[in-house]
């Protein structure tokens, strides 16, 4: 293999990557799991201990967010968001919405999706543009707010409002009195409610006069007797926005970054079409969108050769453990046709990302398409990407590209 697929450590410098994802710079951990007295949390690193931690709920939950608010904001916030629950209330509103975002309807989108990509590239003018403002963020937001059902005209308020609550976003600590912490998650409670009001209004309008889209679906769909309440539809449409455009803007634009790092794996896939959708699981793993997620211990537990007591948030690094080299061979190899990669870029377990056959989809349909149409994209040598300050994710606020003639 090439050693122009190895991790050009200069670069991602260059870049400015957040500072705590040293894996990164191709440094492994020392230990899969090691406690934090600065955040006071467990990070995992380790990809065995991940998928021990998402493969049990029951000993790790995912309720983290509830402590750090009254148990009244909690009940208002998180009913219905399928990344706060636990078994049991987590497979009946997973069973739930299941009903209605289906893989047969992902499926239908792929014409749309296409012609909305080649709709959005049309706009670009000059040889210079920015990826993310250009494809990348109205992409995924476009198609959502159609799935929904939500008028145009409100694309933008959308928009605002989930990226206001991803701008926030900062360094959980367990710390009592942490001023940043407080502030950004006041930030983020004001955006999720403006967000949740205004989805509120539509959903009353779904069921006084259901329409041909998913809140209509969301408002009709039962499993043995029960239905979602308001509150669950709300929650969960206000989730498949902010995470929903989210992820897919990541994936697209850490594509972009990395076959701009590596201009060998660029040329060998646009030989090879078939690489396409291997490429964005290299991706997903190389640069993973969702860094890190967190969980709370229900008893005390041993991981990772460390004890971790009931009651202790664990800062779960999807990032690093798609690094590991005890699963992934050369790990700083960025390898398009990687075989076996079981990444967890996605997630794993009962908490696997509703989205990912969206996400796919619109990576597969949106790479194909900007290779047809740009025979050499790189990211503009004169400016740099600006990268999301949350540790918690890995992507682009803005990507600054420029098309060279070949």
């Amino acid at each position: 293999m090439s050693s122009t697929t190895t991790v050009p450590a200069d670069k991602w410098a260059k870049w400015e990557m957040h500072p705590r994802h040293f894996w990164l710079r191709g440094i492994q951990p020392e230990k899969p799991v090691v406690y934090d007295p600065e955040v006071g949390m467990w990070h995992v690193y380790g990809y065995p201990e991940t998928l021990e931690i998402l493969s049990d709920p029951g000993t790790y939950s995912s309720a983290v967010a509830a402590r750090y608010v009254s148990p009244e904001q909690a009940a208002v916030a998180f009913d219905g968001n399928l990344t706060q629950a636990d078994p049991p209330e987590h497979q009946q509103l997973r069973k739930l919405v299941g009903r209605t975002f289906t893989l047969k309807m992902v499926a239908e989108l792929e014409s749309r999706i296409t012609a909305l990509t080649h709709e959005l590239l049309d706009e670009i003018e000059g040889d210079t543009f920015d990826l993310a403002e250009a494809l990348a963020y109205p992409l995924p937001v476009i198609v959502i707010c159609d799935m929904l059902g939500i008028p145009r005209e409100d694309r933008d308020l959308l928009k605002e409002w989930a990226d206001q609550s991803l701008m926030a976003s900062a360094q959980l600590t367990t710390h009592q009195g942490d001023q940043a912490q407080e502030e950004s998650l006041d930030t983020q409670a004001e955006a999720a409610m403006a967000m949740g009001f205004y989805i509120l209004d539509l959903v009353t309008e779904r069921r006084a006069e259901p329409q041909d889209d998913l809140l209509s679906r969301l408002c009709e769909a039962e499993v043995d007797g029960e239905r979602l309440t308001d509150r669950q539809i709300v929650n969960f449409a206000n989730l498949l926005i902010s995470a929903g455009h989210i992820t897919t803007t990541m994936l697209l634009g850490n594509t972009i970054l990395c076959l701009d790092a590596f201009p060998d794996v660029d040329e060998r896939v646009r030989r090879d079409r078939s690489l396409v959708p291997t490429l964005l699981e290299e991706s997903l793993r190389y640069l993973s969108p969702l860094a890190a997620g967190y969980r709370v211990t229900t008893r005390d537990v041993e991981i990772g050769g460390v004890t971790v007591p009931e009651g202790d948030v664990l800062e779960v690094w999807f990032s690093a453990a798609n690094r590991d080299a005890r699963v992934f061979d050369n790990p700083d190899v960025f390898d398009p046709a990687r075989a076996p990669n079981p990444q967890i870029g996605f997630g794993r377990g009962i908490h696997f990302c509703l989205g990912a056959p969206l996400a796919r989809l619109e990576g597969r349909v949106a790479m194909n398409i900007l290779f047809d149409r740009f025979p050499k994209l790189r990211v503009d040598p004169d400016q740099k990407p600006t990268f999301l300050t949350s540790p918690e994710f890995t992507g682009v606020w803005k990507l600054p590209i420029r098309v060279d003639q070949p």
